[in-house]
């Protein structure tokens, strides 16, 4: 008798990001600078002095401490992950029972769902305002009245690159009796989080990654930070040595290249205006072409006419942005990437 795959996964198709060469990818938010020759031999240094033949440390001691240094958090509350999306499926497959009922919103970063829906959690969506706003109280009432054990959502979102202001965050979650699970990936480029504050709640995990404005996305780096209670569990259900030596090692490295990380974030920063500026512009020459949305991260969400065959055009032109339906998700890129962007996208249009 042959084996069946159980109904949860036997439709589901595996990720496939756009592959191939491309002169100018601008589809992932990931930062387009590199390390200094500098820091790359400190990197190579650090590599080479893990110890290949053992099991890297379990709970990633100093990486967490430089990563806890670095935002003026106490180490004791950080756990590392394998990337934030290990620690999404970990902390919904271990704070979720079969079937309890997990409020995402919409749009927002497709795996909360995913992840939800394969630890078979009864999966429900806020839908966001056509511009895509949140109003918090709305969203406190639906989570009350829903019965929801967990709220999962980006701030700033990826893909709308709006957010809610802190004050706004507190309310939240100080309002409902649901675990809060925060992922502020975007918020380096924002000055509204609650990172600092997140051991003074008990129901809330906060979420970090090192593969957008720090530029280790290769290296797989997530961070949670919670209250000792919350820490605590999450550490007893991860998997023991889910950090590598070596991204452990290299993390360390560039978490403590503050001047290197602060003139990178301006770098972006000014990046992302540039782009902005170029794309509002061009909306301006093309207003029934397409739409440009306001964003506090490093990229920007376009609604495009025909995004599909605008998109297509821009691979044909060697440029690959995010295809998300009726809109665009363009990343910042360097000044010249920006520019070709910008030049491809009003031909294409």
């Amino acid at each position: 008798m042959a084996y069946r795959l159980n109904s949860k996964i036997r439709d589901l198709k595996p990720y496939e990001p756009v592959t191939g060469r491309y002169p100018i990818r601008l589809d992932a938010n990931e930062s387009f600078r590199r390390p200094t020759e500098e820091i790359l031999e400190k990197i190579r240094n650090a590599a080479a002095s893990a110890a290949f033949n053992r099991y890297p440390d379990p709970y990633a001691e100093e990486l967490c401490a430089a990563f806890a240094d670095y935002y003026g958090v106490d180490r004791s509350n950080v756990t590392a992950g394998n990337g934030s999306d290990e620690l999404i499926s970990v902390i919904l497959g271990a704070f979720i029972m079969n079937g309890d009922p997990v409020m995402t919103l919409s749009p927002d970063f497709s795996m909360y769902r995913f992840y939800g829906y394969l630890n078979e959690a009864k999966c429900l969506e806020y839908p966001k305002n056509p511009d895509f706003s949140v109003d918090p109280d709305e969203l406190i009432a639906s989570v009350r009245g829903s019965g929801v054990r967990a709220l999962v959502f980006s701030n700033p979102c990826n893909p709308t690159g709006r957010g809610l202001t802190r004050e706004e965050v507190r309310k939240l979650v100080g309002s409902v009796d649901a675990l809060v699970v925060l992922d502020e990936a975007y918020m380096d480029f924002w000055d509204q989080s609650l990172i600092r504050e997140a051991e003074q709640y008990d129901n809330l995990i906060l979420l970090r990654t090192c593969s957008k404005m720090f530029g280790m996305a290769a290296l797989r780096l997530g961070f949670a930070v919670a209250n000792p209670a919350l820490t605590a569990a999450i550490r007893a259900v991860k998997s023991p040595y889910n950090v590598n030596a070596c991204s452990q090692k290299i993390g360390s490295v560039v978490l403590r290249e503050r001047d290197w990380i602060r003139s990178g974030l301006a770098e972006i920063q000014a990046s992302q205006k540039e782009l902005f500026t170029m794309l509002k512009s061009l909306e301006a020459r093309h207003p029934s072409q397409i739409h440009v949305y306001d964003s506090v991260t490093n990229f920007t969400l376009i609604g495009a006419a025909g995004s599909r065959r605008v998109f297509e055009g821009l691979m044909k032109a060697g440029i690959v942005v995010r295809y998300m339906g009726d809109y665009l998700r363009i990343t910042a890129g360097t000044p010249e990437e920006n520019m070709e962007l910008i030049r491809r996208l009003e031909a294409v249009l």
